[in-house]
């Protein structure tokens, strides 16, 4: 697999993914899950895989929830948000947006 450069962080700023975790009976994501959920769509969407993602706890799964968590790449770091735009049965959906750079 590839791995984020600077060069395709302006790339990166633009990607916007929706993404779905399952979740048991508590309307929550978990950090460790939502961090590679996000990774994953983040990786798909671009191409690229970013070396990490950090964000500071759980998610809660109630729709306009929002989180703000940072991508690390080659030696960069943006911030980006995670918004929940629906929760369906054991399903918590969530659009990720990157900050400009």
């Amino acid at each position: 697999m590839k791995k984020l450069g600077s060069i395709a962080l302006p790339l990166l700023a633009c990607a916007l993914a929706a993404c779905s975790v399952s979740i048991g009976s508590d309307p929550k994501i978990g950090e460790a899950e939502l961090e590679k959920s996000v990774k994953q769509t983040l990786t798909e969407q671009v191409g690229q895989e970013p070396d990490g993602i950090d964000c500071p706890g759980d998610l809660k799964g109630t729709v306009g929830t929002t989180m703000r968590c940072t991508l690390s790449a080659g030696g960069d770091q943006l911030g980006l948000t995670v918004t929940v735009t629906s929760v369906e049965n054991d399903t918590v959906k969530y659009d990720v947006e990157v900050d400009q750079s």
